[in-house]
């Protein structure tokens, strides 16, 4: 009684896409992966800093109106 069918396994992975939506499972899956990573490289106290994330340049401030002469 304690093991897993495989369709025991669809259930639960049909539950699961339901639950979060198919955009939604890559964006967790990536946030574990990191989180696995991270607890890893702090396990083995590896001291290798990680490159900091591309910072997105700021848009180009407006320059203001010319004032019109009359």
């Amino acid at each position: 009684m304690g093991e897993l069918s495989p369709i025991h396994w669809l259930i639960v992975l049909a539950i699961i896409l339901l639950l979060f939506g198919g955009r939604k499972i890559p964006e967790l899956a990536r946030g574990l992966g990191e989180g696995i990573r991270s607890f890893k490289e702090g396990m083995s106290g590896a001291a290798h800093p990680t490159a900091p994330p591309p910072q997105q340049a700021a848009p180009p401030a407006e320059k203001p109106a010319e004032e019109k002469k009359a």
